[in-house]
């Protein structure tokens, strides 16, 4: 898996000055490199752009990377709604998504993700792409709540769902995480609100269709 990975990011993925900073101001904050794969980011502009995507929420900032890469989808047109706990992790997401061109495109939410959505929801807010890359033992949490945040047709997309191969290969050490990506995999392939296929780009992530 890291070498099909190795392979894409060789052919597909050709340097990236801003993104390459981003993940240098990660390092220097101290802050985890747990960044999605340049292979999973590009996709993930890709998707935005192709499904005309305007209003995009995203569960898990970090430092912006895959903020910048979702923003790049919907250009000067749209909005990014980011979720984040660490408040000092949303004030460098900001940073780095100004320093994109995306300054007034972006809000960030800050405290449990759990309590934002349900804001959201009070408020009525409607979303027609989301991204989830946050703790993934709430990730079929969140997954209820972008389909009650969904235009009809929204796009759900979610990282990580592969566990480094682990939800499949017994060889492999389990992470902490292992079995609630088992769990949310199935919950995306049989959910009835949902069309869904699993794309085992980086990590492995699920691309989700709400249905009209």
């Amino acid at each position: 898996m890291k070498q099909i990975n190795s392979y894409i990011d060789s052919v597909f993925y050709t340097g990236d000055a801003l993104l390459e900073e981003v993940i240098a101001s990660i390092k220097e904050n101290g802050m985890p490199s747990i960044s999605v794969s340049p292979s999973s980011g590009k996709p993930l502009t890709m998707l935005v752009s192709i499904s005309g995507a305007k209003q995009v929420l995203e569960i898990g900032a970090l430092g912006g990377y895959s903020g910048i890469c979702l923003a790049r989808g919907f250009g000067k047109e749209g909005m990014l709604t980011s979720l984040e706990l660490e408040k000092r992790y949303a004030k460098l997401a900001h940073s780095n998504l100004a320093k994109a061109g995306f300054d007034d495109q972006v809000s960030y939410m800050t405290g449990a993700a759990l309590e934002s959505l349900e804001k959201l929801a009070g408020e009525n807010k409607r979303f027609d792409f989301f991204f989830i890359d946050a703790d993934k033992a709430n990730y079929e949490h969140y997954l209820e709540y972008c389909i009650k945040l969904a235009e009809p047709g929204a796009l759900i997309v979610a990282d990580n769902v592969l566990a480094k191969g682990s939800v499949v290969d017994p060889d492999i050490t389990p992470k902490r995480y292992t079995e609630a990506m088992k769990k949310f995999n199935e919950m995306t392939m049989h959910h009835p609100r949902l069309e869904s296929v699993l794309m085992p780009i980086g990590d492995g992530m699920t691309l989700s269709r709400v249905k009209k």
